[in-house]
């Protein structure tokens, strides 16, 4: 007799697997664990096999007699139906999706590259949604410039930053063999206009008031308050601030952050002065046992995100009362710039943000520039807190002007 859906309900399992008969050769197998599954028994040339439809409930009975009916027609036609389907998942694993091309982007490159996981997000969001399905060997160059010009009507940088991960993905395809040929070969992005936003003294002033751990008004989570501070008080690159990590402050009140951690690949050292070494001891309240100065308040044991700083910007920039927009890299340029109006030396001011000495000087310059990034700090601290307010403590400036005076 043919099945019912209540019988298949009805079904208990037993301590090894058993299958109970539909109707020409379709089969309901029931696992020791509960599970069940469609099976289609039939012969082909001489020969027995069996085929698996699909689960129960998930392909319900009905559904499953409709699949089974087109595999018995294959069977009339002298076709195998599973050596088919066994040939289609050979053919989808030679051919993947879009999906699937960056899956094996991620295994086999991605995760091991610092941008990887910003890459992978880039490109999770962004094209996804629109190719996820496709076949990879589908996408043509036509496909990529109306995907990249939707991007750029919202967001002209992240276009050119999803631009550069999608040509990098397909060149990885050709490389692979899972393509022929890149479609974006050659693909040229537009060019970008470098930010010039450097806050001005009242700016700084209503931001800062704004990051104050006692205003209840400002909805922002304390350590990104404390964090956005440290950025314009180091000039350091938020993700550098983010990641900051307990191990890397010495007992001599520097702060050694790992090549691995920085966008140059150079390891960074900076001294952490004044209020900088006082938002580190602020920290403390809240990150806990954590090893990062500046804790996730939702990833355990992580720290927060350069993404939750500018979240947290681009939500309150206007409440702030601002009223031009900035990101936290912004911070970085203001201290970059306020270096240079205080009189700081140029090669000293690149070094305090850490970038790399250019040219010959890079090569035979191997000065460490610890007490000249101190002074430069110092001075950049002065100027800071008579911006928002603060008295100069009386023991700084004594320390600044016998340091100067010695330097002659």
């Amino acid at each position: 007799m043919a099945l019912s859906d209540l019988q298949i309900r009805k079904l208990v399992p037993k301590t090894s697997r058993f299958e109970i008969p539909d109707k020409n050769g379709l089969c309901i197998r029931v696992m020791p664990t509960g599970k069940k599954t469609w099976v289609y028994r039939y012969m082909i040339e001489g020969t027995a096999r069996r085929m698996t439809l699909g689960t129960y409930p998930a392909m319900p009975l009905a559904e499953a007699r409709e699949v089974h009916a087109k595999a018995m027609l294959e069977v009339e036609r002298g076709i195998d139906p599973a050596a088919q389907k066994k040939e289609a998942k050979a053919a989808r694993k030679a051919a993947p999706t879009v999906t699937d091309l960056l899956e094996e982007f991620w295994d086999m490159e991605l995760q091991h590259k610092k941008s990887g996981k910003d890459q992978k997000r880039l490109l999770s969001k962004d094209v996804l949604p629109a190719w996820g399905d496709r076949k990879a060997a589908s996408i043509t160059r036509r496909d990529a410039v109306l995907l990249v010009d939707t991007i750029r009507e919202r967001a002209p940088i992240t276009a050119n930053r999803v631009q550069g991960a999608m040509v990098r993905m397909f060149n990885f395809a050709a490389e692979r063999g899972i393509l022929e040929h890149s479609p974006l070969t050659g693909m040229k992005k537009k060019p970008e206009q470098a930010r010039k936003r450097v806050l001005a003294d009242e700016e700084i002033l209503l931001l800062w008031d704004a990051l104050a751990l006692d205003n209840m008004k400002m909805d922002i989570y304390r350590l990104t308050k404390l964090a956005l501070k440290m950025i314009l008080l180091t000039g350091q690159r938020p993700g550098e601030v983010c990641g900051m990590a307990w191990e890397e402050i010495d007992k001599d009140g520097f702060w050694n952050i790992p090549a691995d951690r920085r966008k140059g690949g150079e390891a960074q050292r900076l001294p952490l002065i004044g209020m900088a070494m006082e938002i580190v001891e602020q920290t403390r309240i809240y990150s806990g046992d954590s090893r990062f100065v500046f804790r996730s308040s939702h990833k355990e044991d992580g720290p927060i995100t350069s993404h939750a700083l500018s979240k947290a910007i681009l939500r309150h920039w206007a409440e702030i009362g601002i009223k031009e927009k900035f990101t936290p890299h912004d911070l970085r340029r203001t201290v970059r710039t306020r270096l240079a109006e205080l009189g700081v030396d140029d090669v000293v001011a690149e070094r305090v943000l850490g970038h790399k000495l250019q040219g010959i000087l890079g090569v035979y310059n191997r000065h460490n520039y610890d007490a000249e990034k101190r002074q430069a700090l110092e001075l950049w601290a002065r100027k800071l807190r008579r911006i928002v307010g603060i008295e100069t403590p009386e023991t700084v400036v004594i320390i600044q002007l016998r340091r100067f005076g010695a330097a002659g």
